[in-house]
């Protein structure tokens, strides 16, 4: 991982994880638990960290930087 961005928290790294695999918000936040709400709140932190646009830039951008796997 790539120490000049700041820690992805491991919720965030599941929510980025299950956008890569193209889930919605809503999918993901039924599939962890969470709300809807709450899933984007934390791609929203994931974006910022990792200073991406959008939300499957910012999955994109973890996946090359070995933060989330890709399966």
């Amino acid at each position: 991982m790539n120490t000049e961005y700041p820690a992805i928290s491991n919720r965030e790294k599941a929510c980025l994880a299950w956008t890569a695999k193209g889930k919605s918000s809503w999918a993901i936040g039924k599939t962890l638990s969470i709300s809807e709400h709450t899933v984007n709140f934390h791609l929203r932190n994931a974006m910022r960290k990792l200073n991406c646009s959008s939300r499957m830039a910012a999955a994109l951008k973890a996946v090359e930087l070995g933060i989330i796997g890709c399966h």
